[in-house]
């Protein structure tokens, strides 16, 4: 078709009338790459959504979870900024400085000993943990990916914080305490 990639923003009959008709409205395919990478720069979106949900909207917010998201319930924010509570994901206690990451693709900006900071874990995160000092994130429970490879390898981790990805950002010094699901913003 010589569009290369582009050819990825195209519907399917949009491609086959193109094919037959030899041409095509190119209009479309800019205005569907902006949306594209607007909606591209979204934070993991909660794993449960009630309600009418405006990602955009909900991105500015900075209390909002990752974990859930119900507009009829109100959020409760911590009169306690110093300390995210979590679910006690891994045992240990160990300070350090916070790197945030949102996909395992970033793993290379991790620095050995730093915390990995992020909304959930899968399998392709498994690499990067024996580099960090400890595992914080959003979604999780003591049967989660992050807390049973944080136990296999001895890593404190606290899992299930609901907003640590938001409360904290790259440089931040933490205290983790994976026994008791707790962090502590220094």
């Amino acid at each position: 078709m010589g569009i290369g990639e582009d050819v990825f923003f195209l519907y399917i009959d949009e491609i086959l009338t193109w094919l037959v008709r030899g041409s095509l409205d190119m209009d479309c395919i800019s205005i569907r790459r902006t949306n594209y990478l607007k909606y591209k720069q979204l934070p993991p979106l909660p794993s449960i959504i009630r309600g009418r949900f405006e990602p955009l909207k909900w991105m500015e917010d900075p209390n909002r979870r990752v974990d859930y998201y119900d507009p009829y319930i109100p959020v409760e924010i911590s009169t306690n900024s110093e300390m995210i509570e979590g679910i006690a994901g891994s045992a240990g206690r160990i300070e350090g400085t916070v790197r945030v990451l949102s996909h395992p693709e970033e793993g290379s900006q991790l620095l050995p000993g730093e915390i990995l900071v992020t909304s959930t874990t899968n399998v392709g995160w498994t690499p990067i943990f024996p580099k960090a000092a400890a595992i914080i994130t959003d979604i999780g429970a003591p049967l989660s990916h992050a807390a049973i490879v944080a136990r296999e390898l001895g890593i404190p981790a606290v899992v299930g914080c609901g907003n640590a990805t938001t409360r904290m950002k790259t440089g931040d010094k933490v205290i983790v305490d994976g026994g008791q699901g707790i962090v502590l913003i220094r």
